[in-house]
C-alpha cells in the first residue's frame, strides 16, 4: 500500500476531508471533523510507513497483544488509538484497510445521531 492508495481509500468514504492539522508533515483524515487517522507524512519519506487508527478500546489490546506492528502510538490517548506500522509487512493490506474501517465507524458512531444517520443511510 502507498500512500495514495490509503489517501484515495480515507477519501472515498462519506465525509471524509484532508488536512494538516498539526504540521506540513502530518496528514489527518476527519468524518465531520472528528479524526480517524493520522498519517505521518516524513514516516512515509523515510521508508517507515505508518498510520495512527481510533479503535475500540478491548480490541486496542487485543491488537497489541497479537501483533508486533500495532502498538501505542505517540501524542494520542494510547487506550482509544492504536498505531500500525505497515512497512514491517507483517499485516495484509486488506486488514489494514479493515482497521482503517474500524477506526471510521468508531468515529461515525460517536457522533452526534442527526450526523451519524446522515452517514449512515444508503
Amino acid at each position: 500500500m502507498n500512500i495514495e492508495q490509503l489517501r484515495q481509500y480515507c477519501l472515498n468514504k462519506k465525509a471524509t476531508t484532508e488536512g494538516f492539522p498539526f504540521d506540513d508533515s502530518t496528514l489527518v483524515f476527519k468524518v465531520l471533523g472528528k479524526m480517524f487517522v493520522i498519517v505521518p507524512l516524513d514516516q512515509w519519506d523515510r521508508g517507515e510507513a505508518s498510520i495512527t487508527l481510533k479503535c475500540d478500546t478491548d480490541y486496542t489490546v487485543e491488537l497489541r497483544e497479537q501483533f508486533e506492528s500495532i502498538y501505542a502510538g505517540p501524542y494520542v490517548s494510547n487506550k482509544h488509538w492504536n498505531t500500525v506500522a505497515i512497512y514491517k509487512g507483517e499485516l495484509q493490506a486488506q486488514f489494514i484497510l479493515e482497521l482503517i474501517d474500524h477506526s471510521y465507524m468508531m468515529v461515525v458512531k460517536g457522533l452526534p445521531k442527526k450526523q451519524r444517520d446522515t452517514i449512515l443511510e444508503k
